[in-house]
């Protein structure tokens, strides 16, 4: 449940801000997203000091905050139109991503993000669709989705927010594992800025949207066999994480092992990996991201041990954790070290307030 002491204004700020933080802590120049041992990433952070220590100036983002501020700020673009529309966001999205790739030196861009990219760049006929992608199935529509959440909060906006979340994924990841992930990321933001389900429910809540995303996919027409014959892999590994956490009727209290320590959990974190990198596909991404949301309550560190700091894609599971957490408790326990020199901060906060200010206004699905 979101902390009713907390402001709106602030949980919006929050989410935006502090998933740049899980981001660039994770990510640590590469050192720590690419380091399959968690347990000595753990050991470094503690010789810093702990996580209270570790200032934020000395870590720059990574991918996948730059790829989150370009889909916030292409929403946020589109909301100064008077018709805001699905097809003038989806060219809209188009631009900022083409934007984004010129700032990806030594931040570990994505090859599905880059190749993609560039291919909308290339072309010059107006046609934003891609063709479906066997290999679409990685994290990268996921880690730059909570916006999406942000900009549709409400119960009555979530067709919109399965449309965006679906359209702006497939830009780069033609795949339901991948799409699918992006879909995730953006429905818990929403659930976290509008304080329902309680978090033990998310999970329930995401299967119970599935079949509508299907629906969509299958009515929108693009490469609708391809997609319906791989939508199974991500629904299917879902159901078996909440029947393992004994959410999947999203009641009662999630079950965790009585150990579950680091080694524990890069065990388990492999386990629901498609190639055993924890996070670097779109349905673990999310889903590593909530068991480490469930696992975390209302402490920071918490969170950050099992978010952020693991021997997976690590800065895919912090940027999305950290912007749930930050839409519930806002910046309540967060050391200001964390976040207050962080880069692009101004832009994260920017959007944000766009984004609650653009939040109640309406939006079209049509041309």
């Amino acid at each position: 449940m979101a902390d009713a002491g907390v402001p709106l204004k602030e949980r919006y700020e929050a989410s935006m801000v502090l998933s740049g933080v899980g981001d660039a802590l994770a990510y640590n120049h590469g050192n720590w997203e690419f380091q399959r041992d968690g347990e000595r990433i753990h050991k470094e952070v503690a010789e810093r000091g702990g996580v209270a220590m570790l200032n934020a100036k000395d870590f720059p983002v990574s991918d996948d905050t730059v790829m989150h501020l370009a889909t916030a700020e292409a929403l946020t673009n589109v909301g100064k139109q008077k018709n805001q529309t699905l097809d003038g966001l989806v060219k809209q999205l188009v631009k900022e991503y083409i934007r984004c790739m010129r700032d990806m030196d030594g931040r570990a861009a994505g090859l599905t993000c880059i190749s993609n990219v560039a291919l909308h760049e290339r072309r010059k006929d107006g046609d934003h669709k891609i063709p479906f992608n066997k290999a679409g199935g990685g994290c990268g529509a996921a880690m730059r989705a909570m916006c999406i959440g942000l900009r549709f909060p409400s119960p009555e906006q979530e067709s919109h927010l399965i449309a965006v979340s679906v359209e702006s994924g497939r830009l780069t990841h033609h795949h339901p594992t991948g799409y699918l992930g992006g879909l995730a990321a953006a429905l818990f933001t929403a659930y976290a800025i509008r304080g329902s389900p309680p978090v033990e429910a998310w999970g329930h809540g995401l299967m119970e949207v599935l079949p509508r995303a299907k629906e969509y996919v299958i009515q929108a027409g693009h490469c609708v066999e391809e997609n319906v014959n791989s939508w199974d892999y991500f629904e299917n590994a879902w159901r078996t994480y909440l029947t393992t956490r004994g959410l999947l009727e999203g009641t009662g209290k999630p079950r965790f092992p009585e150990q579950y320590g680091v080694k524990e959990r890069e065990k388990f974190y492999t386990k629901v990996a498609f190639r055993d990198w924890g996070g670097s596909s779109g349905h673990d991404a999310p889903m590593i991201a909530y068991d480490a949301l469930l696992s975390a309550g209302d402490s920071w560190e918490e969170l950050t041990n099992h978010g952020f700091f693991h021997g997976g894609d690590s800065d895919s599971t912090g940027v999305i954790a950290a912007a749930w957490w930050g839409a519930i408790y806002g910046f309540r326990g967060v050391p200001k070290l964390n976040y207050e020199r962080l880069e692009y901060k101004a832009r994260m906060s920017k959007a944000a307030l766009k984004l609650l200010e653009l939040s109640s206004q309406p939006f079209s699905q049509g041309k």
